[in-house]
């Protein structure tokens, strides 16, 4: 569950592009706190230590006790911008969390068990659906992330929302479908023996059938040309007896 982590931020006077870029320019970042039915306050934060928690991960489901001048926020960072070209943080946003607040979050998905899956044990391949589950969540206890057991999957076997145990109080936000998490497909060369043993199959079949229309010999039929005769078959009228005769 979500543990509140302390962050120092100072609040910072004027908004738009000028205050914005001498907050950089200071090794700062810029950002707001909003929410809770309250004016929006502007801030910025220490550019190094915000731009190490944004690449820790987790960062949009840690709730954050926002130190600003002395007083202390109970948020939750809802959105960041990163620089195109440089990779940092130029922007961040805090949403304040009242007391037994409900909140969205996007909550990774962990996946177990891989050698418990039959599927993938045969050469299957997990895919994953949504590596990440959007969820209503209270803000004191958002999940770090969700728990998918892959035991006894086969391939073409799906694991949906509905098998994953969720945390109390913890509900996903889509509600009217027990939606895909993640696959188990195939593997290209289990798709061609498949293949191969339909074909297989088939060739069996038609001449299975086609042995079957054609039916038993007639009896007393005349063995082909060049079929040697049944053992204990009196030779043909004409024929010559075997070499050395009958001996007396």
């Amino acid at each position: 569950m979500a543990v509140a982590k302390e962050l120092k931020a100072t609040a910072r006077k004027g908004a738009g592009k000028g205050p914005a870029r001498a907050e950089r320019r200071a090794g700062r970042v810029p950002g707001t706190v909003y929410g809770e039915n309250q004016p929006a306050a502007s801030i910025s934060v220490d550019a190094v230590e915000i731009g190490r928690r944004i690449y820790a991960g987790r960062f949009l489901t840690t709730v954050l006790d926002l130190e600003i001048d002395g007083q202390k926020t109970r948020v939750i960072p809802r959105d960041f911008q990163l620089d195109p070209l440089k990779d940092r943080p130029v922007h961040v946003d805090f949403q304040r969390l009242g007391k037994g607040a409900i909140i969205k979050v996007a909550v990774p998905v962990h996946f177990i068990n891989q050698d418990g899956s039959p599927g993938i044990k045969r050469g299957g391949t997990l895919n994953v659906v949504r590596h990440t589950v959007d969820f209503y969540a209270p803000a004191e206890s958002i999940p770090e992330s969700i728990t998918a057991d892959l035991t006894g999957l086969e391939i073409n076997d799906s694991l949906h929302i509905s098998a994953v145990k969720l945390p109390e109080g913890v509900r996903p936000v889509i509600r009217d479908r027990d939606f895909t998490i993640a696959t188990i497909v195939p593997s290209s060369g289990y798709l061609e023996e498949l293949a191969a043993a339909a074909q297989k199959a088939k060739a069996d079949a038609a001449a299975a059938e086609a042995a079957a229309a054609a039916g038993p010999a007639p009896e007393g039929a005349a063995p082909a040309a060049g079929a040697a005769p049944a053992a204990g078959a009196a030779p043909a009228a004409g024929a010559a007896k075997p070499e050395g005769g009958d001996k007396k």
